[in-house]
């Protein structure tokens, strides 16, 4: 790619850091339930996580239109390009960023270790992909990872709010479970298997692939979390006297 689409892409990572920090303000005018308001460690994470759930609505139905609208890109990991698709990863770069940026300017970055390892290695990669323009169909299967990260926020959202509605938590908790397999572990487990079947060890590829590896570690980690505090919490270890106010949803 010539260096004007270069600088073209950074102007839209930019304004999606922008967009999302224009969320966060309105986020701050946002009514919050008295369970949020009366614990204050818990108002910026709620307000994080209404970000969270902004970006994983958008970027989760944008990958699923990319590859609905060119279902051809499956074919070609490494050198398949849409317009659609770079755009979206230039997108939640921005998100990324912006969120990297919160944590760290609130004080969060000790309870919230993980997510700034797992945003580096997300910057990291797509910025390799919006340069080289390669890759760019594994990041939309990656991104489709934000479809299951809408169950997974509303579920840490009712956590918060002490919603007076098992049913409603109940019934997310499954949807979350299924979604979790299809949008998360099922994209996950078929990059790592192309990516060490089919991608050269060397350069790009390399990198990409260690991040992948390093990925599905932490995947399979927050999953064995959500099994042991949804499904089989006589499992939990430590639990006892756990506020959400100091973990983040892929935790708790």
């Amino acid at each position: 790619m010539g260096p004007g689409w270069r600088a073209a892409s950074a102007a839209l990572v930019g304004g999606s850091v922008g967009i999302f920090g224009a969320l966060r303000r309105l986020a701050l005018v946002l009514p919050q339930p008295a369970a949020v308001r009366s614990r204050p460690g818990r108002v910026w994470r709620w307000r994080n996580l209404l970000v969270s759930f902004a970006h994983s609505v958008l970027a989760g139905l944008w990958a699923l239109f990319s590859l609905w609208d060119s279902p051809e890109l499956l074919s070609d990991i490494q050198d398949g390009y849409s317009v659609s698709g770079h755009l979206l990863v230039c997108f939640s770069s921005g998100y990324f960023i912006h969120d990297t940026l919160d944590i760290i300017f609130n004080h969060q970055s000790r309870s919230s270790w993980e997510y700034l390892v797992h945003h580096a290695m997300a910057i990291s990669a797509f910025v390799s992909l919006i340069v080289t323009g390669r890759f760019l169909v594994a990041a939309v299967l990656l991104l489709l990872v934000e479809v299951s990260n809408i169950f997974l926020t509303v579920r840490m959202l009712l956590k918060m709010s002490n919603v007076p509605s098992p049913a409603l938590y109940e019934a997310n908790k499954y949807i979350n479970l299924v979604m979790y397999f299809a949008f998360r572990l099922a994209p996950q487990a078929y990059l790592t298997w192309y990516f060490l079947r089919y991608v050269e060890v060397q350069g790009q590829g390399a990198f990409l692939t260690a991040n992948l590896l390093l990925l599905d570690a932490m995947i399979l980690m927050y999953f064995s979390r959500l099994l042991r505090s949804d499904f089989f919490p006589s499992l939990r270890k430590g639990s006892a006297g756990r506020d959400v106010d100091g973990e983040k949803f892929l935790i708790d």
